[in-house]
């Protein structure tokens, strides 16, 4: 059961959140409002796991569903009782939508109880599940996040002794949060291609994927954990580790196009900013004589407020956005489903109807969505309807945590921009270049010595070995509880 819009297929869909808290009265609570901060990044499945160090137990409750509906019980959360606790939402991007595979995961080893939140995907998962199950271990989830609590089980020493060994093995992208019975810990791949945030509320430390997760606490952002960071939180107070090989930084791209709350903010950069400046670069490149500007809300909007100033076009919300869809109460039949964006969107009529019209929107994937909206706005009275994209063109499959359609169903892949214009059915079709996607983010894509960013999912150029997967980016076989025997 998916707990997504079935109609809102049409978008990259979100990775997963993480969170933590070390000092806390109120962990739980703290983790169940910074999780509903970041629910956008995950809307299958939540969880916290806490430790209640009056009680030396730990204590965990995860469900499919979100955070509201999870969590919303008060006798659930006085089941939570510690001064410390992790938490996670999930969107599948490895591992079947069940039950058992909502996070945090947690494993008693000889050191006592461990609880693993993980936002990211390992490529080698695959690989190292195999070596792990020929000598003898069992797991309990289809999950890549599993397979380090097997490599820790199998390895030496102390927690962060373990988490070290087994990190070195692993390939991908990630960021993590452990708890046990003494210590937080908060890490990030070598490359830093999955976000983690520190940040601290009174005496209390908290990690988070974004700056959003500590703001609804009123905890003070206190900076990004590194790439390849270790940051292990105890009653001593705060240490950090960076026990890996030094490797160029590849933050995701996306997150400030898309993924991310527009109010959060990565390495000092505002990702409202950041859109609003990568509005106004593509204004610049794919200039058009127009009447208005209108998002394709909500992601659309900053990027449109930059697109509307640097051409002095008036900005008008021409769509409007139903934001309580949630799951329909109709069955989505074939015709329903022809009728499912106007669940979401419904034209505004007035700013519409006779202008020429400019609609600005993050991203195209399949192009079903963009073609019906288009089809709207039409209907709506527009006389010219022109599209313009604040990124690249989405050529290319994400294997780093992000769940993405094959390759041969991304429009993108298949077509080019004239043909993708005449199947959505619009007068004009731009994407800002990657080029000028850099310029819009203060960097040079030429330049190696300058920042750069994880841009496979528009140049096909991948940092990180895919192990798991052949040469044209399948998967060497599929992963399943219920595989063949003999």
């Amino acid at each position: 059961m998916r707990t997504t819009n079935p109609f809102d297929d049409d978008k990259l869909r979100e990775e997963c959140a993480i969170f933590g808290v070390y000092g806390s009265e109120d962990a739980a609570a703290h983790a169940a409002l910074g999780l509903h901060a970041l629910q956008h990044r995950g809307q299958e499945g939540t969880g916290i796991v806490t430790y209640d160090e009056a009680g030396d137990q730990f204590h965990a409750h995860r469900d499919n569903g979100h955070v509201g509906d999870v969590f919303g019980d008060p006798a659930i959360m006085k089941t939570l009782v510690g001064g410390s606790a992790i938490g996670h939402n999930r969107y599948s991007t490895t591992g079947d939508t069940m039950r058992r595979n909502v996070q945090p995961l947690f494993a008693d080893f000889e050191f006592g109880g461990l609880a693993l939140a993980h936002n990211g995907n390992l490529t080698n998962a695959l690989t190292l599940r195999d070596e792990l199950v020929r000598a003898g271990s069992i797991f309990h989830s289809t999950t890549d996040t599993e397979v380090i609590v097997h490599l820790m089980a199998t390895s030496q020493g102390s927690v962060v002794k373990r988490l070290v060994q087994t990190l070195r093995r692993v390939e991908g992208a990630y960021s993590l949060v452990l708890l046990t019975r003494k210590k937080l810990i908060g890490v990030r791949d070598p490359m830093g291609v999955r976000p983690l945030v520190l940040g601290r509320i009174r005496d209390a430390y908290v990690l988070a994927s974004e700056t959003a997760g500590l703001d609804i606490l009123g905890a003070d952002y206190v900076r990004d954990v590194e790439p390849g960071e270790m940051i292990v939180i105890s009653a001593d107070g705060l240490e950090t580790l960076f026990p890996f090989e030094k490797r160029p930084s590849r933050f995701c791209v996306f997150e400030y196009i898309y993924f991310s709350r527009p109010d959060s903010i990565f390495d000092g950069r505002s990702v409202y900013d950041a859109r609003r400046q990568i509005g106004a670069e593509l204004a610049r490149e794919a200039p058009v004589e127009v009447d208005v500007i209108v998002p394709i809300p909500d992601s659309g909007v900053p990027s449109a407020v930059g697109y509307a100033a640097a051409a002095g076009v008036p900005f008008e919300f021409g769509i409007i956005r139903n934001h309580y869809v949630g799951r329909t109460f109709i069955e989505p039949t074939d015709e329903i489903r022809h009728l499912g964006v106007k669940l979401k969107h419904n034209a505004n009529r007035a700013h519409l109807e006779g202008k020429r019209v400019v609609l600005v929107d993050d991203s195209i994937v399949r192009g079903t969505t963009s073609r019906k909206i288009v089809e709207m706005v039409r209907a709506a009275g527009a006389t010219e309807v022109h599209l313009r994209i604040a990124s690249p063109p989405t050529t290319h499959s994400c294997f780093y945590g992000v769940d993405t359609p094959e390759r041969g169903k991304l429009l993108a892949a298949q077509n080019t921009i004239a043909e993708m214009a005449a199947l959505i059915g619009c007068d004009s079709l731009a994407f800002i270049s990657m080029d000028g996607l850099y310029r819009a983010m203060g960097a040079d894509s030429r330049n190696p010595q300058a920042p750069h960013f994880c841009d496979a999912c528009f140049s096909g150029e991948y940092p990180i070995a895919l192990t798991d997967r052949d040469a044209a980016g399948r998967p060497q076989r599929q992963l399943s509880l219920l595989r063949d025997a003999g």
